[in-house]
């Protein structure tokens, strides 16, 4: 592992028109990976646009790397069915806060930067990251992968980001 550059937190809010897995609905779970670390929500029975709200914690560190998420639906009696996937490139977020540093934000909301959807990125559509009151914030919608529907909504904040020495 290299440099800790703080810790993740991931909030896992929702998901919307995931795809059935069961007779009529599903009964979705998250699990979220970043590097060996793994984290994973509760399972929301028969539910295909599940409110979770939950926050998953990671230690981020140098190399940055991609947090991935998959999507499985619970099942009693056999594997759980797979509900699809989607990635989050963490670099912007960690440059944002070191801009954040740079430029000395500390109190209120302050827009730091804009990710756009395209086909290099699972963003269903724009992301913001901004400096909220000292944290700095990334909300984002994911659009599943190798699946016919749904979407997954989540926020991230990079606690005590890497401070730049002044030159």
């Amino acid at each position: 592992m290299g440099q800790p550059l703080g810790q993740l937190k991931v909030t896992i809010v929702q998901g919307k028109r995931l795809v059935i897995r069961d007779f009529k609905s599903s009964d979705p779970y998250v699990i979220v990976k970043l590097g060996n670390q793994t984290a994973k929500t509760k399972v929301i029975n028969s539910c295909l646009n599940p409110v979770w709200n939950e926050e998953l914690s990671f230690t981020l560190t140098e190399p940055v790397g991609v947090l991935h998420l998959e999507v499985f639906d619970k099942d009693r009696f056999k594997a759980d069915d797979k509900m699809g996937h989607a990635t989050l490139n963490l670099q912007p977020i960690v440059s944002a806060a070191r801009l954040r540093h740079v430029v000395r934000l500390s109190s209120g909301e302050t827009p730091l930067r804009k990710i756009v959807a395209d086909s290099d990125n699972c963003l269903a559509r724009e992301s913001s990251i901004s400096c909220i009151n000292g944290e700095v914030v990334q909300n984002a919608w994911l659009k599943l992968c190798d699946v016919e529907s749904g979407e997954i909504e989540l926020t991230l904040k990079l606690i005590d980001p890497p401070v730049v020495p002044s030159r």
